[in-house]
């Protein structure tokens, strides 16, 4: 048997043009390691992570200026022209077609945050950027990355902590909205049952949008929607029974909650009446048209009475239709599918206003809304199957010949929806973003009803307590413990960079008084009302505790498989 052992021995490595390593074998014969070799780069050890980091932190910087009620917005301009302006996290690197690996990490990042929880898009990658440039410096000092991860990951356990001891909780309750719920004043229902700290907390999350003048009126009408569609016996609220519609033209505060549908449609016929009172409604998914042979078929006409007899059998399929419509009771036919104009002018002749071309989520929310049933077949069409609303009328809209349905008075209000008037159409969407990070804030409260105070002063509670903490660890992960801390501090920083108070001066005040007077409710004044306290009626900035432990965790998960990443082979830009 012969013995290989030696025969590659001792190997000779060389750095290529490519930044590879290529092996050669004893009689300076290469060998291949890598396949196309050549045309890949690589970048090994310290220098990959350092790379990491770095390209992190350019993603991160974009947003920090963004973060507060003072951030700043941006502009993104997609492909093929349409222009986002935008200052929600998630959003911005969404359009930013980000192309660096580590990057699209942080847009993953803040997508994750958005889908969870909706709010705090924004922070959690400001997060995560500071927790990298921190762990920067300690690699440049000689610490491993996984002690320096090891540390991180102490922190967030210390801050979780921290972040539970100092959360605060209140109760969702709708005692007084139950019995006002079936009123036709809605203002009962917002006056009783609509806990102050809940419109609060979705006030703190509009105030960083460019809505935030109108913050009071639209965070009201937020909590209203979400009471209405929530199940508070399983703490639970499906966001897709709350429908959010636009229109551009009108001011801001022209928006209103409307308790029912809003159908961007009109009635078929230009005749049919634009208002209806206490009216059945029958909802269907079949065409008004003849029915047609499965099968291919060939009709020859060779005759006048044979064309008369076709039309005449077409015109009884469309007067047994609407017979079969008019006999259940139905005063508004709400239908799936077009109809021919035969169908339309019978409709209107046998005064049956009708509506067409609804679409298939439309449909389901009518239905929930009205308690109808959906109707495959002309067949199956009875009474019992017929929704009510109180009113359905058609509203029209300055000038243009924009029209729209409101079906108000359901039988439940198990389905509702925001109708949002703005300047322009960029208006008009970013206050649909801003109110959808308001719903997803309100829908966490009732899921989870506890609450911490913003302004970073949770973000400072929980640094001097995981620095009290690194005092007592013993191993090196007190300097991943210290650089988690000092991480944290980005938050306030930022708020007070963005609103123009001078960032380091203002941080070091508060976090002297939180230690001295044992307040973790001290944080930024952002807005200029004199006070620090944020649990004062003059600034009563909250957030949700799940929200904030949830930036926590991603962040620090993010982070860790950032530092763990210590070669890179990508293909060459050559």
């Amino acid at each position: 048997s012969q013995n290989f052992s030696g025969y590659f021995s001792p190997l000779r490595l060389e750095r290529s043009s490519a930044n590879m390593s290529l092996a050669f074998d004893e009689y300076g014969r290469p060998f291949i390691i890598i396949r196309d070799q050549e045309n890949k780069e690589r970048v090994k050890g310290l220098d990959a992570v350092k790379a990491n980091i770095q390209a992190a932190k350019a993603v991160s910087r974009v947003l920090r200026t963004s973060l507060g009620p003072k951030g700043m917005d941006k502009m993104l301009q997609s492909p093929d022209g349409d222009v986002i302006i935008t200052n929600d996290g998630a959003t911005i690197l969404d359009q930013m077609e980000v192309e660096n690996q580590i990057g699209k990490l942080l847009v993953e990042l803040s997508r994750s945050q958005d889908q969870e929880i909706g709010d705090g898009t924004t922070g959690v990658t400001v997060l995560a950027g500071s927790l990298l440039e921190h762990a920067e410096g300690l690699l440049d000092q000689g610490l491993h990355p996984l002690r320096i991860a090891e540390g991180y990951e102490m922190a967030c356990k210390v801050a979780i902590k921290k972040l539970e001891e100092i959360a605060g909780r209140f109760e969702v309750s709708l005692d007084g909205a139950e019995d006002a719920r079936g009123s036709d004043v809605g203002s009962d229902r917002r006056q009783a049952g609509r806990p102050e700290a809940l419109v609060k907390t979705c006030m703190t999350t509009l105030s960083s949008k460019i809505v935030g003048r109108c913050k009071r009126q639209l965070a009201e009408m937020c909590v209203d929607a979400v009471l209405d569609v929530a199940d508070l016996k399983r703490k639970d609220v499906n966001l897709d029974l709350i429908k959010l519609e636009g229109k551009s033209g009108g001011r801001l505060e022209d928006s209103s909650l409307v308790q029912g549908i809003l159908l961007d449609k009109e009635f078929s016929h230009p005749q049919m009446p634009k208002v209806l009172t206490d009216v059945k409604i029958a909802i269907l998914t079949c065409p008004f048209e003849p029915p047609k042979p499965k099968i291919k078929h060939k009709i020859d006409i060779d005759s006048v009475e044979k064309f008369e007899a076709l039309r005449e059998q077409e015109q009884q399929y469309f007067r047994d239709m609407v017979k079969r419509c008019k006999d259940s009771g139905a005063g508004l036919i709400v239908c799936q599918w077009g109809f021919d104009d035969e169908a339309n002018h019978l409709l209107m002749h046998n005064d049956l206003p009708a509506v067409r071309w609804v679409g298939g989520v439309e449909i389901e929310l009518l239905a929930l809304a009205t308690g109808a049933r959906i109707v495959p077949r002309f067949e199956e069409l009875t009474p019992d199957k017929l929704g009510f609303a109180k009113t359905v009328r058609e509203v029209g809209f300055g000038t243009t010949h924009d029209t729209q349905l409101v079906v108000e008075g359901c039988k439940n209000t198990n389905a509702v929806s925001i109708f949002v008037r703005g300047g322009n159409k960029m208006i008009v969407e970013e206050t649909k973003r801003s109110l959808h990070d308001a719903l997803c804030v309100a829908r966490n409260l009732v899921r989870d009803n506890r609450i911490v105070y913003g302004g970073g002063a949770a973000e400072m509670a929980c640094s001097l307590a995981i620095q009290g903490v690194a005092d007592t660890v013993p191993g090196i992960e007190q300097w991943g413990l210290r650089a988690f801390a000092d991480a944290l501090d980005v938050v306030p920083l930022s708020l007070a960079e963005n609103a123009g108070l001078s960032p380091i001066e203002s941080v070091a005040a508060v976090k002297a008084r939180q230690l001295k007077e044992e307040n973790p409710f001290l944080g930024i004044d952002c807005i200029g009302v004199g006070t620090n306290d944020m649990s004062d009626e003059r600034q009563q900035v909250f957030e949700t505790l799940i929200g904030k432990k949830q930036q926590l965790f991603l962040a620090t998960q993010v982070t860790k498989m950032i530092l763990k990443i210590d070669d890179i082979i990508a293909p060459s830009d050559y």
